[in-house]
């Protein structure tokens, strides 16, 4: 990296890459990935989908008739991008693999997936009603393995521009709204 006092601009941020445990911390606490794949057209098309970060790859799921399922069996190339917005970690820390994808249409795959889809996203007593809707007929697996890296560690950038030590534990706060603007009901459906 940069020595402290050096950085004065954005304008080279290769050295700033998070390290491994901020990586993990990232999988652990985000939830949410941006599933990325090419149509017949060659353009980009991309949704947001939960995921499960298992034996070094990303896994996620979606109905059979989803245009990506297609897609990614015609063309696996594709990518995975995970933020820390809405997490503990604050933002500015951020994760792009460009991952090679298998859909997997079998029972073993569904077997796991779903109870480790299931815990990360509810509590022991909506797991069984989420389980329910989730196993739908055909329903598929998506594996989206990493080949290729590029991550982003705001704090690290920031701590260089400021000539100040890293340190790990430091996060930056989020800068998105986090509450719902008057006249709109924050509701939770937990």
């Amino acid at each position: 990296m940069t020595s402290s006092g050096d950085r004065h601009d954005y304008t080279d941020v290769s050295d700033v890459a998070i390290d491994p445990i901020k990586q993990a911390q990232l999988y652990d606490a985000q939830t949410e990935c941006a599933v990325v794949w090419t149509n017949r057209s060659g353009w980009p098309v991309g949704v947001m989908h939960r995921y499960v970060w298992h034996d070094d790859r990303f896994w996620v799921t979606c109905a059979p008739q989803r245009k990506r399922v297609t897609a990614l069996r015609d063309r696996p190339q594709s990518s995975v991008i995970v933020s820390s917005e809405g997490t503990w970690l604050g933002g500015d820390v951020t994760t792009t693999a460009k991952t090679l994808a298998t859909v997997h249409d079998h029972d073993d795959m569904r077997g796991w997936f779903y109870p480790a889809l299931a815990a990360r996203l509810r509590d022991e007593a909506g797991r069984a009603e989420f389980l329910r809707r989730l196993d739908t007929p055909g329903r598929v697996v998506i594996e989206l393995d990493p080949i290729e890296w590029i991550t982003y560690d705001g704090a690290k950038l920031e701590s260089s521009l400021r000539g100040i030590a890293y340190d790990p534990l430091r996060v930056k706060q989020s800068r998105n709204l986090r509450t719902a603007p008057s006249g709109h009901d924050q509701i939770s459906f937990d």
